[in-house]
């Protein structure tokens, strides 16, 4: 067996690792917990949203950055973009089932995030006056 071979099968073998650098996830991982992934994704799981909707619900996000998470999203497949034939044009976003997925998890992490916020300030404090 030649080696480079060898190499795709034990890459096709090996079980994803995420602290690898090689690993493919990371870059998944990096789309779905950016700052705005994570948000584009919680509303986006309250209901399905236009782009205008969206904007406003996700507050300081530039309409640049929108798009482009956005189309990350739905390149990765976690969300679908329906564009309606209408003038003016219209266009909704929705969640995947893997879209829902990830948004749950993301979700979660938020919540924790905002329920332990009082006790990072607290850390962050104390850290300070040593």
């Amino acid at each position: 067996m030649q080696v480079s071979q060898v190499a795709a099968e034990s890459a096709v073998t090996a079980p994803p690792d995420v602290t690898d650098r090689m690993c493919p996830s990371r870059v998944v991982l990096e789309h779905v917990t950016s700052k705005w992934g994570v948000l584009i994704l919680i509303a986006l799981a309250e209901r399905e949203h236009r782009f205008s909707e969206l904007r406003r619900r996700v507050a300081g996000v530039s309409e640049k950055m929108l798009a482009q998470t956005l189309q990350t999203l739905e390149r990765d497949g976690f969300v679908h973009r329906e564009a309606h034939p209408v003038i003016p044009p219209r266009v909704d976003y929705r969640l995947t089932p893997l879209g829902v997925e990830a948004a749950g998890m993301v979700s979660a992490l938020a919540h924790w995030v905002e329920s332990r916020t009082p006790d990072v300030l607290t850390a962050r404090e104390v850290y300070d006056t040593r």
